[in-house]
């Protein structure tokens, strides 16, 4: 049986990037897409998740429930606690594009570097990092922030060198008190070999990390799927 995801976007471009690793880790499922790129917009405007923001995304969470998705794709990590709010009221099982990621940075380094092109995803991705370091009891870690200011409006501008370059500096601003860089935003995993070659510290992304997150999320169900069948015929 065809497995299908719905991969929530709120702004333009991270699709792009995540369509040859859907190809490759998921090629045998069918993914829809909803977007809707007014939400980063109203959060960067306010500074964080709006009540109408949040309204919006369940909604969207509801159509993909609707439309008979087997897993939900929340893309974006400045809404990521909107997700974890709203995973209970929902059958189908929302992924988080940045759980793994933050899973693996706050496992196994002890000072992390967050680099953000907005301050409304900066913060939400270091809160998430701190609650993951306290349910691994991990109390040694450290997140030091890396905000590339200007970096998203120049990228939204037409300007993707100014982008690459404010990135690069904020991360080299950091790279001597960390163990590791963290990209906060899916769209900047662009980024991450470049980052890696000048800084020399290890660079985590979350799309292939995301990615493989829902791999492994539908080994479970059709684990279950298996369970069930069995049990029925026993």
């Amino acid at each position: 049986m065809e497995r299908v995801i719905a991969a929530i976007y709120t702004g333009q471009g991270l699709a792009e990037r995540l369509q040859p690793l859907f190809k490759e880790e998921l090629g045998d499922c069918r993914i829809v897409s909803i977007l809707d790129d007014s939400l980063i917009g109203e959060v960067i405007r306010s500074g964080g998740v709006t009540p109408g923001v949040t309204r919006r995304l369940v909604q969207y969470y509801r159509h993909a429930e609707d439309l008979g998705a087997d897993l939900i794709f929340n893309t974006c990590s400045s809404v990521g606690e909107t997700a974890d709010w709203a995973r209970p009221m929902f059958r189908t099982p929302i992924v988080k594009i940045d759980d793994a990621m933050a899973r693996e940075a706050a496992g196994q380094y002890n000072r992390i570097g967050v680099v953000a092109t907005l301050p409304t995803t900066l913060a939400p991705t270091r809160q998430l990092l701190i609650r993951e370091a306290e349910r691994q009891q991990r109390t040694d870690v450290q997140v030091v922030d890396a905000l590339a200011q200007g970096a998203y409006q120049a990228l939204t501008s037409g300007r993707p060198e100014e982008h690459d370059r404010l990135i690069l500096e904020a991360a080299l601003s950091a790279a001597g008190t960390v163990d590791v860089l963290v990209l906060a935003q899916g769209s900047m995993a662009r980024m991450e070999d470049r980052l890696r070659a000048e800084t020399g510290l290890p660079v985590l992304s979350s799309p292939r990390f995301g990615v493989r997150a829902l791999k492994e999320e539908l080994a479970k169900l059709r684990a279950a799927g298996c369970q069930e069948t069995t049990e029925k015929i026993g």
